[in-house]
C-alpha cells in the first residue's frame, strides 16, 4: 500500500484546531515569562537576531543545578523560542534550570546550517555555565536532539566534553528526513536529493556507546511519525546507545508537549531524572 506522505506529515492538517492550541501557548507563555524569577532573555549566542537563548532558571541555582535545553519545532520553518517558554516551568520546578534556544528558518538557512547553530548554542551554554546539557526537543526540534547527543563537541572546541550533550527526550521527531523530499514542505526546507537528506538524518549517524535517546511521540499520530521514532530507538540501540520508545495516549503532534508545563507529569519527571543523570556525571 502506497504511503500519502503529504498526509502523514501535515500535521497542521491533521490537527485543524492548532490555531487555538497554539494561542493558549502565546498565553501560557507570556503568563510564566511574567512570573519566572531570574530569567534571562533575549540572551545571543550568534550573530543573527533569532540566534537566541532564553533562560530560566531554578530556585538557587549554581554550578551543581541539573541543566536543559529545549529547541522548538516547526518543520525548521516556523515557530520561535518565545512561544515555548512554559515548557520550562516543570523542570525548573523540580530543581532543573532550562535554556529555551532559537535558531534561524529555512528557506534562509539550511537545515545543516541549522544544525551547526545548535551546536553553537550548546557550546555557548558550556562556556557560560561549564555543565553538560541535557536536551530536549519537539518536532524538528526532536530531530535536533538527536543531532546534539550523536555530536562529539571535543571535535568543535577542544576545550569541551565530547559527550556535552550525553542525553536528550525527543518529542515526535523526523530523524529520517528522506521523506520530507515528497512533501510540499520542502520548497521551504530545500533538501536537494536523498544524499542531503541522508545527511542531516541522524537516524544514520555513528553515536557513541553509552549516549542516551528517549523518543516520545503522540499515540494519535500519523503513522510515519510513530516510525520516525521507532526506527531511530531500534537503530540506534544496535550502536550500543541506552533508547526507549514511548507512546503517548490521545496525544496528538501539538498536545504532547503539554504536560511538560505541568511539575506534576511523567513527562516533567522523565525530563528531570535524565537531567540529575546528566548533572551527576564527572567533568
Amino acid at each position: 500500500m502506497s504511503i500519502d506522505y503529504e498526509k502523514e506529515y501535515d500535521n497542521r492538517g491533521r490537527v485543524p484546531e492548532h490555531p487555538q492550541i497554539f494561542a493558549r501557548w502565546a498565553a501560557e507563555t507570556e503568563a510564566y515569562r511574567k512570573v519566572a524569577r531570574g530569567a534571562e532573555l533575549g540572551i545571543s549566542y550568534g550573530p543573527s537576531p533569532r540566534q537566541i537563548i532564553d533562560l530560566f532558571p531554578a530556585p538557587n541555582d549554581g554550578a551543581s543545578t541539573p541543566f536543559a535545553m529545549f529547541i522548538h519545532g516547526g518543520w525548521w520553518r516556523t515557530l520561535d523560542p518565545s512561544m515555548f517558554s512554559q515548557l520550562a516551568k516543570g523542570p525548573n520546578a523540580k530543581g532543573v534550570t532550562v535554556a529555551v534556544v532559537g535558531y534561524d528558518l529555512v528557506p534562509t538557512v539550511t537545515v545543516a546550517a541549522i544544525i551547526e547553530q545548535m551546536r553553537a548554542a550548546c557550546l555557548h551554554l558550556w562556556r557560560r555555565r561549564q555543565q553538560r546539557i541535557m536536551i530536549y526537543g519537539h518536532s524538528a526540534g526532536g530531530h535536533l536532539t538527536a543531532c546534539m547527543v550523536a555530536t562529539d563537541f571535543k571535535t568543535l572546541d577542544p576545550g569541551a566534553p565530547a559527550d556535552l550533550v550525553p542525553a536528550g527526550y525527543a518529542i515526535s521527531g523526523v530523524f529520517d528526513a528522506a521523506p520530507v523530499l515528497k512533501v510540499s514542505a520542502n520548497q521551504d526546507i530545500r533538501l536537494k536529493d536523498e544524499a542531503e537528506a541522508r545527511a542531516v538524518s541522524p537516524l544514520y549517524w555513528k553515536v557513541p556507546a553509552g549516549r542516551v535517546l528517549d523518543a516520545v511521540v503522540g499515540g494519535a499520530e500519523s503513522s510515519e511519525f510513530l516510525r520516525q521514532s521507532k526506527s531511530i530507538v531500534e537503530a540506534w540501540r544496535q550502536g550500543m546507545a541506552k533508547t526507549r520508545y514511548e507512546e503517548i495516549p490521545g496525544a496528538n503532534h501539538f498536545t504532547i508537549v503539554d504536560p511538560l508545563a505541568d511539575p506534576a507529569s511523567a513527562m516533567t519527571a522523565r525530563v528531570v531524572e535524565l537531567a540529575r543523570q546528566v548533572a551527576a556525571m564527572k567533568i
